[in-house]
């Protein structure tokens, strides 16, 4: 009070509503990846598409064997539409970055969902058996949802290495998720309702998934014009050293899982797969020496010596034992893959992101081929057991190329992330 005349004093910040203060960025950098202004949305979609990749071979073995009643009919459908995706995904993937993803991901789902759906008219009427050759071809445009996932996260991340290692490891596991799931949701449709509800289902999570993701133009990366026709990124430095060792890689996944399935069955490969899926988890958690190149001779090393424990447990050992091996040797395989992927993301010029992650793919499904077919005529010819010297040897070829390239990969330009 002064004098007569009240005097209203300012209200202490204290005795004022409370400020809210802002939440401290999560400690977990998944949760902080994910926090990214719709990296929620378009991980969804690509999700879901993502699925199916693992459901329509088996779909299409058991729904074609079941018709047909040969495996080795079946076998050769399937073997050709991996030839084709070899053949067919760079393109489509250079597409992408030249158009962008929404414009050319969309239209290449639709055709390849309606090569699967093709594929069951031709197995439902009895159709001659080149056509299933045809129709099984004509899913090759399945644009690669992952690479285009990888994308967006470099776009979103660039400059910032450790979300991109957080983000590739994520993209890892989510691989081995939908390979570990979806042959198990295949076989159960197919089985417990129709021999082509597998393929039907593929086909509609495809395309819903791949709408949903196209839907997300926000975190699209833009497309960058091109003045002149640009070089394939297999010209890139160092890029042919990598893309032989993804091929060396793939036929490690390739005989192991031939090899497993003719020694136990193929439930016990989920093992392998899990074990990768929490491997690239916990990788993609840790912050690794910053030099990639040393790290990938390391992850390749590593998965060298683990799967040898494969080899060792197959003979004699109970198969307890040897299903525990699988778990331990998919230790390496993510973060082998991780590294791997972010030294094709460094080699490659940001504007063919797309397609130089898509030849990784492609080198990676041409040495799973090679691989199951080396699998195979030694599991056949030597024993099962033996037969696990396969993948070890792969792994150690790969082992050798990587080290052999060092120095061309050492010139590859690193680009801005």
């Amino acid at each position: 009070m002064s004098g007569s005349q009240l005097v209203a004093a300012p209200r202490s910040a204290s005795t004022g509503p409370e400020r809210r203060t802002p939440r401290p960025p999560s400690s977990n950098p998944y949760l902080r990846l994910l926090s990214t202004p719709g990296a929620r949305a378009f991980t969804a979609g690509n999700l879901i598409a993502r699925l199916p990749m693992g459901m329509f071979s088996v779909s299409a073995v058991i729904m074609i064997a079941g018709s047909r009643g040969s495996y080795a009919l079946a076998g050769a459908v399937t073997a050709t539409g991996l030839a084709a995706t070899a053949v067919v995904a760079p393109f489509t993937a250079r597409l992408v970055d030249r158009y962008g993803q929404a414009r050319v991901a969309v239209p290449a789902t639709a055709l390849a969902v309606l090569g699967s759906l093709a594929l069951v008219l031709c197995v439902h009427v009895e159709a001659p058996a080149w056509t299933l050759f045809a129709a099984y071809a004509a899913t090759a445009t399945t644009p690669n949802t992952g690479g285009m996932s990888r994308a967006r996260w470099a776009h979103l991340h660039r400059g910032d290495p450790a979300a991109l290692h957080t983000a590739n490891s994520f993209e890892q596991a989510a691989d081995e998720l939908c390979f570990m799931l979806g042959p198990v949701l295949a076989a159960t449709l197919c089985g417990a309702l129709f021999p082509e509800a597998g393929t039907l289902v593929g086909a509609v999570l495809l395309m819903t998934g791949v709408l949903v993701f196209a839907a997300q133009r926000a975190t699209e990366p833009p497309v960058t014009p091109r003045t002149k026709a640009a070089a394939s990124p297999l010209r890139t430095p160092g890029m042919p050293a990598l893309l032989a060792v993804f091929l060396a890689t793939g036929a490690v996944f390739g005989s192991l899982e031939v090899v497993s399935i003719a020694h136990a069955g193929g439930a016990i490969l989920a093992l392998q797969a899990a074990g990768s899926c929490v491997a690239g988890l916990v990788y993609g958690s840790l912050r690794p020496a910053r030099d990639v190149r040393l790290r990938l001779l390391l992850c390749l090393a590593g998965m060298t010596a683990l799967m040898s424990l494969p080899l060792l447990a197959a003979t004699g050992s109970a198969l307890p034992v040897l299903a525990l091996c699988l778990l331990i040797a998919g230790a390496a395989t993510a973060p082998t893959m991780v590294t791997g992927m972010t030294l094709i993301q460094r080699a490659t010029p940001p504007e063919q992101l797309n397609e130089g992650m898509t030849l990784a793919v492609t080198a990676l499904l041409g040495g799973i081929a090679a691989g199951a077919a080396a699998g195979g005529w030694l599991a056949e010819h030597a024993g099962t057991a033996t037969g696990y010297a396969a993948p070890m040897s792969a792994a150690a070829l790969a082992l050798l190329v990587a080290a052999a390239g060092r120095r061309s990969v050492n010139r590859a330009p690193i680009q801005a992330r």
